[in-house]
């Protein structure tokens, strides 16, 4: 049986393709600033709060790190509907994604935390600064250049994984791939050109990336 390749039937749905991709980036940024904000809060929680807390955030990452992004997601999309909440595909997979973010980046941003040294924050307290400025303009700068290049590499990480929304309706670019694949008979070409599109999606965005933390920072992120 000889296969004829005919990714002209692909292309055709470039408009498609292209507004896919830009449904990624949307998700994966969203997801991502989210995941830092409960990330940042979690790591604090974990230094500062009583033994209760942390106990709490600790079984909140235990269990978001060690079952399948999949599985939270239809747990929200299909579950909720069952006690009278129910959430459009694109609200599931931005709350599945941003908690399975944050209790990463929990850990992450912990490690930046803990490695703040004791001497920059007494002379923080030295020059009579606020807990809030103490952590404005002593933690987060280290914070920041300490975990960046780790940040990078969890963003392009999303960027992958935010090809999970497709199998729950959202138009994102995994989404438009199965769609076009279901329409045109033509899987192989549909798939490979989405594949090539996530490559190209992801030398950008470490390009980026790389230019932020070099030019922002001083501190060089993994450039593909």
């Amino acid at each position: 049986m000889h296969y004829t390749f005919q990714f002209g039937e692909i292309l055709k749905h470039w408009p498609d393709l292209l507004s896919g991709a830009l449904v990624s980036l949307l998700v994966a940024f969203i997801a991502f600033w989210l995941g830092c904000l409960i990330g940042l809060a979690g790591a604090l929680a974990q230094q500062h709060a009583s033994i209760w807390l942390r106990r709490l955030v600790r079984g909140y990452v235990v269990f978001f790190t060690n079952t399948p992004s999949l599985i939270q997601i239809f747990v929200l999309f299909y579950g909720l509907p069952d006690v009278g909440i129910v959430l459009s595909p694109m609200t599931a997979v931005l709350i599945g994604l941003s908690l399975n973010a944050g209790a990463y980046l929990t850990d992450i941003m912990r490690s930046g935390l803990v490695s703040v040294k004791k001497a920059e924050l007494e002379a923080a307290a030295t020059l009579n600064m606020s807990a809030w400025q103490s952590f404005r303009y002593v933690t987060l700068p280290h914070l920041a250049k300490t975990i960046y290049p780790l940040l990078s590499n969890f963003f392009i990480w999303i960027v992958l994984g935010s090809s999970i929304g497709g199998l729950f309706g959202v138009n994102e670019l995994a989404g438009q791939a199965i769609e076009i694949s279901s329409t045109s008979m033509r899987s192989i070409e549909a798939f490979t050109v989405t594949a090539g599109i996530y490559v190209v999606l992801t030398f950008i965005a470490s390009a980026f990336l790389y230019a932020v933390g070099y030019w922002g920072f001083r501190v060089r992120a993994r450039f593909i």
